[in-house]
């Protein structure tokens, strides 16, 4: 409005001293300037707001100058605002696809997003089936049943699509218009502990109950016994059955503390030739002179650990190994270096294992031959016990056998726990 009235008081002047027709001439000659001026200046704006070659508005003057700054602070201002936006998006993402879960985002039942869980539990792609409904693509029939049935309240457990020995727990979490979230976990090994916890339970009872039956039969006959001889038989039975409830006690003990407590530290060194020779000594003891015993020891190899656990561990091999190797048999044990540290094996020539048997030996109570494994008084736990002692030494078991061969157990050492002894200068 400024420069208008500058142009028509130039004009006035104009037209005062050189006529009226002059004064118009020059208003319009001066107006069609600062016209063709805004128009230059507001195509210079549209030009870089539209297209934005240069971070920078184009120069100007006046009005237009503010005008600039002001748009151009705008835009900075967003700039900043839609980076935030873009890395927080990009952070949610990361962390959802970290997610030890699955998540598929649904909008309107049609996949948005999923992450790599996802991927591995439904076998999804989250560019490939972007759009796609979930329903032709996840094909579980429980869960399309739970997903149209619209309650959500609890979740459901299915088999897993690709694998017969996978169980997911899915749920389904409405949020915002017509979306969903699509959460899967693997609860396979939920299961299997649920699995061990009641054959547990009913081994231990099965295990208790046979010999409390016996004392209490026992019990029940003494009342009306006058026979001492007998008597004192069934007083004996009664002491066998009660060594054997308290050799269970014992081992269920042992196993507990073993899998409760922390690992045994590396700073108490294990002399292996000392325990070798123990090793041995109670071999021959446990044989009454039955087997050929032999014992063999690497110098220059020790451990860093807990002797009382592994002194455990080993004897229960050695034991295992008497136990079901026939008269005049060989138990063999050996210490020596391997190419990952150094191992102890156990090796006889008894009646050996099945091998579909071989797999399931470390689990709790678990018995090729149940007959066989009471009368020879073990109480089903001690291959489970070697399992733990070892792995809380960094250690694993490998088992070979074939029936009427014999077998071989080898508790292998490996990482820092192995102490090489220095080689004299």
């Amino acid at each position: 409005m400024l420069a208008l009235a500058a142009c028509a008081l130039a004009g006035v002047a104009v037209g005062w001293f050189a006529g009226v027709e002059w004064g118009l001439g020059a208003f319009g000659a001066l107006a069609t300037i600062l016209v063709l001026h805004h128009e230059r200046n507001l195509r210079e704006l549209s030009d870089w707001v539209e297209h934005g070659r240069t971070p920078e508005p184009p120069r100007a003057h006046g009005a237009w100058d503010r005008l600039h700054a002001a748009i151009h602070r705008t835009r900075r201002e967003s700039g900043r605002r839609e980076a935030e936006l873009v890395d927080m998006l990009t952070r949610w993402r990361d962390a959802a696809r970290a997610l030890p879960d699955g998540v598929v985002i649904l909008d309107a039942d049609r996949i948005a997003w999923c992450n790599d869980t996802a991927r591995l539990h439904l076998e999804l792609d989250p560019n490939r089936d972007a759009g796609t409904p979930i329903t032709h693509l996840v094909r579980i029939p429980q869960f399309l049943e739970y997903l149209e049935g619209g309650d959500y309240a609890r979740p459901i457990q299915v088999t897993a699509p690709h694998s017969a020995d996978r169980i997911l727990s899915m749920q389904v979490v409405p949020y915002g218009q017509d979306q969903r979230l699509v959460l899967s976990r693997d609860v396979t090994q939920f299961r299997q502990v649920e699995r061990m916890r009641r054959e547990f339970v009913a081994n231990v009872s099965h295990e208790l109950r046979t010999p409390l039956t016996v004392i209490s039969g026992f019990l029940e006959t003494l009342r009306d016994e006058t026979d001492p001889a007998a008597a004192k038989r069934y007083v004996e039975l009664m002491s066998e059955q009660s060594q054997r409830m308290l050799r269970l006690v014992e081992d269920l003990l042992t196993l507990s503390s073993l899998e409760s407590s922390p690992p045994p530290p590396m700073e108490e060194p294990i002399e292996m030739r000392k325990l070798l020779d123990r090793l041995g000594a109670e071999a021959r003891a446990l044989s009454n002179g039955r087997h050929r015993i032999e014992v063999e020891g690497e110098e220059g190899i020790d451990l860093l650990g807990s002797e009382k656990e592994l002194s455990s561990a080993f004897g229960n091999l050695v034991s295992n190994a008497i136990r079901y190797t026939p008269p005049s048999g060989t138990v063999r044990l050996r210490w020596h270096r391997t190419a990952e540290g150094a191992a102890f094996d156990v090796e006889d020539t008894g009646i050996g294992i099945p091998a579909e048997h071989i797999p399931r030996l470390t689990e709790r109570f678990y018995r090729v031959d149940r007959g066989r494994s009471r009368e020879s008084g073990g109480t089903g736990l001690g291959l489970a016990i070697v399992k733990h002692a070892l792995s809380r030494h960094g250690a694993a078991l490998d088992i070979a056998s074939r029936p009427g061969e014999g077998s071989r157990f080898s508790a292998q050492f490996s990482g820092p726990r192995v102490r090489l002894a220095r080689p004299a200068r």
